[in-house]
């Protein structure tokens, strides 16, 4: 069977847990829930596992934060024996509208710090990514409290169809290849 690390970018805790910053935890969270699963606390982070038409996707948001969330990528990988090109890290992007999604197989972490973890964790740029956009108005804005701050509620009510969309991109990649997966899902919502 063919496993797929599939790996959602956060910070625990109360306080963070319907913010932007932790849109990846949310479209695991939609994910685990759309296919009745539990969580299950282990080594470096939530865990559950989905199968789907023979393939198997090992679900996983870090407890190690977002700025350390490269450890908990790299030792799940490791674990399960799961090549680079089997890798999803689903995350917010700052510099993409609201409501949009970019897939991508490879790239540059664009400021993000929990993408530059991933990648000196892996040595590598080379591993699949789907950001999430979070989209800012206004560029003078304080950007950490922005990403760190709640759903306001326009965006809030438009957050069940765009996470849906990201749960469907996730399946297609796992199913049918990163490449496929950026055709069906790349751009707004």
């Amino acid at each position: 069977m063919k496993k797929y690390l599939i790996v959602g970018l956060g910070n625990i805790g109360e306080e963070y847990k319907n913010t932007r910053h932790n849109v990846g935890f949310q479209i695991l969270d939609h994910l685990a829930e759309k296919n009745q699963l539990g969580w299950e606390v282990k080594k470096l982070g939530s865990y559950t596992s989905l199968k789907v038409k023979g393939r198997q996707f090992i679900l996983i948001k870090p407890n190690t934060f977002m700025n350390r969330s490269g450890k908990a990528v790299r030792y799940w990988a490791l674990q399960e024996k799961i090549p680079l090109e089997n890798i999803l890290i689903a995350t917010d992007e700052l510099h993409l509208p609201f409501g949009s999604i970019r897939l991508r197989s490879k790239g540059s972490p664009a400021g993000h710090n929990g993408l530059k973890d991933v990648e000196a964790q892996l040595n590598t740029p080379h591993y699949s990514r789907l950001r999430f956009g979070i989209g800012q108005e206004q560029k003078a804005y304080d950007q950490v409290k922005f990403v760190l701050d709640p759903w306001d509620k326009k965006e809030e009510d438009a957050l069940p169809k765009i996470i849906e969309k990201c749960a469907e991109a996730i399946i297609c990649f796992g199913l049918e290849g990163i490449n496929t997966a950026m055709n069906k899902f790349n751009g707004s919502i």
